[in-house]
């Protein structure tokens, strides 16, 4: 976070020179240590946080595939002439660890066309999806295998 603030602070002033770089240092440090401080950071989870980038960009490639693959589905749905939707409320229970984990599974399944998470509480979700098609194996999909892998090496 650090590198972060001095990088930004040195973009928004729009040149490089020592004198801007030694005055981004000396108000980086002071909001490095408030960010510490106050908002419980921590550069232990910074540096476990640069580690997981690989799993991140990973996760991102696989959420893509996922977003086309689910567009081609509804597209067929919706384009068929004998194809009726039979929209599905499916509850499912996976009982990730991290909160965050807990929320970017909800918002992987919301943003695969075709399901949208409606609730997500204590571990509990609730999908609706556009067919019965696309809810099959959502409780066991790809992103939880993901998420689960990564709250394992954590």
């Amino acid at each position: 976070m650090f590198f972060v603030f001095l990088i930004l602070w040195i973009i928004l002033n729009g040149r490089i020179t020592p004198e801007i770089v030694l005055l981004g240092l000396a108000l980086d440090v002071p909001v490095y240590l408030f960010f510490c401080l106050v908002m419980k950071f921590s550069p232990k989870k910074e540096w476990g946080l640069i580690k997981r980038i690989p799993w991140y960009i990973k996760y991102l490639f696989v959420l893509l595939i996922e977003i086309i693959k689910a567009n081609f589905a509804v597209i067929r749905l919706i384009l068929s002439d004998r194809l009726e939707p039979e929209p599905v409320l499916l509850h499912f229970r996976k009982p990730l660890k991290n909160e965050l984990n807990a929320v970017l599974l909800a918002n992987s399944i919301t943003l695969t066309p075709g399901t949208i998470t409606v609730s997500l509480d204590d571990g509990k979700y609730v999908v609706h999806a556009l067919d019965v098609e696309l809810a099959e194996g959502i409780e066991d999909s790809v992103f939880v295998h993901m998420l689960e892998e990564l709250e394992a090496k954590q």
